[in-house]
């Protein structure tokens, strides 16, 4: 069939008609008024010749005159791809030869390389794409426009938002001329620019029937002739909206997203997200707050309303959320606190961690205890972590799914809880507190200073044991920097390549990887290719003075060379406060490395658990009640303990994955509404062109911007500035050939600011859309005592 009147197009027929020509015939079979047309198939297409007597047929059948001839791809108006304008669309067509000429120049827009590089980017192959297209009556329009059935904007699905234009509204929606602007809330506009308040209500209330019919938010195009009929062009998914929270009660909440927190922004597989909601009410427990963790778009987000409306604990809400959530969720909480609909309330339920006495005896023991031996501390601290290593693997074999299903269930986070995490808090605590003592004495470039070159960082240790391997590996120079890192992988493996000492290597850091916290993701020792890009970095580096070693070796030195300086201006100012600060900031040097050992003890039994489900995902494969082993990390425990066939479950839950590791920006805080907060802050003025952000490591340095979204294929030559939207531990090796680091998120004692200033590299955080802003080669001077990022104008 190649040309179908859209009155005739039946449910289930999308591959022959397509997306838009789907949603065309949609609307009138729901008896929503839309100008009449037909369209060419995509089997006309596929067959690569158009069928003109058929089309023209047609054409005449519809009364001739001007029509719009509008592409409609397979891949077009999905659930999460639009393709708005990536095709042609030709209005005001007449004639014979015109039509024809425009059926023509709609399928060549297939291939257009807009079209080509926005599937390329929602992971759609380009061989399996058709191009249908639509054929419709022109609207004589006095107006036309837009309506968002939610605000695009800000995502707040209580309101709608309108664009409109006088005539057919191409101005509109290629945005070549201003158009008015409407938002309607509860109140309608005031009656000014091209469309009076009668049509807005008119637009709410099909924007409301067609959202309630479709089941979410919609993106309609629409037309008002001259006669005053509105004619709707199109309704299809709004595609850029981050999910809703979950569904409440009628009041509003809020909710901050704690990913960034481990340098993640990619969505967490199911499996993952039982594990780390666990670790995330108990690293909030130890603040002090209670709160519910919830799956919001596959993110982790936690909701602090209760907390927002206590009358005492919403006074101290920004100050805990200053050490790990950054600056960008305490502007984004300051905000909410001042709307009223958040105002504080007697007898509010506080959602406070109340802590034992014992357990406040301890916490004091063990802070105490290891700001006076530091020493001891740090031996302890290594005998609970080989413990918890120890404790990680099973007791006996685990031979069935049922064995393997009870570990996994049982499997808790070992002893030796106290000698890990106080040590830890002791050593946050010495580094933060000198801030406050030395106020008016010390500039805050120099405390960053006195915590570079940090000793007793596991992280930083795993960098410079890589960069030994890198040394050790230059004779292989050649295959090293000309194959690509997932080969090399493969052929490592497979055990194909030369020696490069990466086994002692793997045997003591494979349990780590990129977003490591998600059970989910390989760890390095199943998948080395991020290990083999990294090390192809480090052998870029020919300078002597740039080796990693030494950069490091350099920060040590002039922090203990500042530290000395510091603390004797600040006895002879203030000789108690000086005396203090010295002790704080000598037990920092001893005890705030440890800060990333929690987190790699931490892995250990999460590479366990890792292996025993792959094993029970091999199990419910042979099984067949899932596709493929490592399906399992979409199902969850309770699902794969069932006799279910899970594989449909799985491949759904997927696709959702896959989607939402497409989405670049993720809201910080988040309304019950849909309302990303942060885009309704209000913007400062930019100075100079510089992007705004927070200084979190000293120095300034001008060079060109490497943006890096996967550090397993990311190329850092000597000198650049990584440019990325978070980091965690397995992109700091990116730094140790890096000039200066640039984020999108993060707090100053994040894993990233914390190694940027141990290597004494710049960094510069959360700045918005940095990703986006900045481009690979650009060059910008990071400047970390400003904390802002300037584009650099070349003359």
């Amino acid at each position: 069939m190649s040309v179908i009147a859209l009155s005739e197009v039946r449910a289930g027929t999308q591959e022959l008609v397509s997306g838009k020509a789907a949603g065309l015939a949609e609307l009138i079979r729901h008896g929503d008024r839309v100008p009449p047309g037909f369209c060419v198939t995509t089997e006309a297409h596929r067959r690569g010749v158009v069928p003109a007597a058929e089309i023209l047929a047609a054409y005449e059948k519809l009364g001739a005159g001007p029509v719009a001839v509008r592409s409609s791809a397979t891949a077009e108006d999905l659930p999460d791809a639009s393709f708005a304008g990536q095709h042609d669309t030709v209005l005001g067509v007449t004639g014979a030869d015109d039509l024809l000429a425009a059926v023509e120049a709609c399928w060549a827009s297939l291939h257009s390389a807009r079209a080509a590089a926005y599937r390329d980017a929602h992971g759609i192959a380009q061989d399996t794409v058709r191009m249908a297209v639509v054929v419709q009556r022109m609207v004589d329009a006095e107006v036309s426009g837009v309506l968002f059935t939610a605000n695009p904007l800000t995502g707040n699905r209580t309101e709608m938002m309108v664009d409109a234009a006088p005539g057919p509204g191409t101005t509109v929606v290629d945005g070549t001329a201003p158009v008015d602007h409407y938002v309607l809330g509860p109140a309608t506009p005031a009656a000014t620019g091209c469309v009076p308040p009668e049509l807005l209500e008119r637009l709410r209330s099909v924007g409301e029937r067609l959202q309630e019919r479709a089941g979410g938010p919609q993106d309609v195009e629409w037309s008002v002739d001259r006669s005053g009929t509105l004619w709707l062009l199109q309704s299809r998914p709004i595609t850029t909206l981050f999910p809703l929270p979950p569904r409440t009660g009628p009041e509003p909440r809020v909710y901050v997203e704690f990913g960034h927190v481990q340098g993640m922004l990619q969505p967490v597989t199911p499996m993952g997200l039982s594990t780390l909601k666990a670790q995330i009410a108990g690293m909030l427990a130890a603040l002090g707050v209670r709160a519910e963790i919830v799956d919001i778009g596959g993110r982790l987000y936690g909701d602090l309303t209760d907390q927002a409306r206590h009358p005492s604990a919403r006074k101290r809400l920004i100050k805990l959320m200053a050490v790990d959530f950054g600056p960008r969720a305490q502007a984004a909480m300051a905000y909410v606190l001042d709307d009223p609909r958040f105002a504080p309330r007697k007898g509010a339920a506080p959602r406070a961690a109340t802590p034992s006495l014992r357990t406040a005896t301890r916490a004091v023991t063990g802070i105490v205890g290891a700001l006076a031996r530091p020493e001891a501390a740090r031996a302890r601290m290594g005998r609970a972590v080989e413990q918890l290593r120890l404790a990680a693997v099973p007791a006996g074999e685990l031979r069935t799914a049922a064995d393997r299903l009870r570990y996994l269930r049982d499997n808790g986070s070992g002893d030796g809880a106290d000698a890990i995490t106080w040590p830890i808090v002791a050593g946050m605590l010495a580094a933060t507190l000198p801030q406050q003592l030395l106020k008016g004495i010390a500039t805050a470039d120099e405390i960053h200073a006195v915590l570079a070159g940090m000793p007793h960082n596991v992280t930083i240790e795993m960098d410079l044991a890589l960069w030994q391997v890198a040394q050790g590996a230059r004779q292989h120079g050649e295959l090293l920097l000309g194959s690509p890192p997932a080969e090399l992988a493969a052929r490592y493996l497979a055990g194909e390549l030369p020696e490069l000492g990466l086994a002692a290597f793997l045997d003591r850091y494979g349990h780590r990887g990129v977003a490591e916290v998600d059970l989910g993701v390989p760890r390095w020792s199943e998948n080395p290719a991020p290990v083999f890009a990294m090390i192809a970095n480090y052998l870029r580096v020919t300078d002597p003075e740039q080796a990693p070693d030494r950069r490091f070796a350099r920060a040590a030195a002039t922090a203990e060379s500042t530290l000395t300086d510091l603390v004797a201006r600040a006895r002879r100012r203030r000789p108690v406060r000086g005396r203090l600060a010295g002790f704080l900031l000598r037990r920092a040097r001893s005890l705030a490395g440890l800060r990333e050992t929690g987190k790699f003890a931490g892995l250990y039994p999460l590479r366990e658990m890792r292996r025993q489900l792959l094993l029970l995902g091999a199990d419910l494969t042979a099984a067949g009640r899932l596709d493929r082993p490592d399906d399992i990390m979409f199902v969850t425990l309770d699902e794969a303990g069932t006799d279910a066939d899970l594989r449909e479950v799985a491949a759904a839950r997927k696709l959702v994955h896959q989607r939402e590791s497409r989405r670049r920006t993720v809201p910080v805080a988040l309304l019950s509404d849909g309302t990303d907060v942060e885009t309704v802050l209000p913007v400062p003025p930019a100075r100079d062109g510089a992007l705004p952000g927070v200084g979190a490591s000293a120095g300034r340095v001008t060079g060109p911007a490497r943006v890096v979204r996967d550090p397993a294929t990311a190329r850092i030559e000597p000198g650049d500035i990584l440019v990325a939207a978070t980091t965690d531990p397995g992109w700091t090796p990116l730094f140790l050939t890096a000039a200066a680091l640039v984020t999108e998120t993060g707090a100053i004692m994040a894993h990233g600011p914390t190694v940027a200033r141990e290597y004494g590299i710049p960094a510069v955080i959360s700045v918005p859309g940095a990703t986006e802003k900045i481009t690979t080669g650009q060059l910008i001077t990071v400047d970390g005592a400003t904390g802002t990022v300037t584009p650099v104008k070349v003359t």
